[in-house]
């Protein structure tokens, strides 16, 4: 087994909410944290209201722009009228890693078992960009990204990890 190098992206966090500012995101600033602990860099932090197109318009923008790897969203996931993210951003995906969702759900279902069922969390790729859906609790952007997008942002995880295939995300 060889070693390799941990590699820094660049992963941009979007909060979406009517009702927070970067003074009280408290899911946003824990991502943050958690982000730039394991060696990652952040390219850009938002605050956009639940409306799809406010979304999908920022989002677009990251995803343009090729220094931008990841873009991490938190809220928005639920089943209310206002959590419209999925909706938002399904339409952007090139492909949609289906697999996130499922793990996302198992692991939730270690800590709020069956309220689980309510979390429309989902990922996946867009002009390149690795695209992770998170609900909008600070318990729920810590278990995802300790439990699951932590190891796969890291070049190091074995056997695999979404590092490795980034030079590939465009291939046609």
């Amino acid at each position: 087994m060889t070693s390799r190098d941990f590699i820094p992206l660049n992963i941009a966090v979007l909060t979406i909410s009517d009702t927070r500012s970067l003074a009280d995101d408290r899911s946003g600033d824990l991502l943050k944290a958690l982000i730039t602990q394991a060696g990652h860099q952040i390219f850009d932090r938002q605050i956009v209201r639940d409306d799809k197109y406010a979304i999908r318009a920022t989002v677009s923008h990251w995803i343009h722009q090729t220094a931008c790897q990841v873009v991490i969203t938190t809220g928005g996931t639920g089943l209310t009228g206002r959590d419209g993210t999925p909706e938002a951003l399904k339409p952007l995906m090139d492909k949609e890693i289906e697999g996130f969702g499922e793990i996302f759900r198992w692991v939730s279902w270690q800590v709020i078992g069956t309220s689980t069922l309510q979390s429309r969390a989902t990922a996946g790729v867009a002009n390149g960009t690795y695209l992770f859906v998170l609900p909008g609790s600070t318990s729920a952007c810590r278990d995802a990204w300790d439990q699951i997008i932590q190891k796969q942002l890291d070049h190091r995880t074995q056997p695999c990890n979404m590092v490795e295939l980034m030079p590939r995300l465009n291939e046609q």
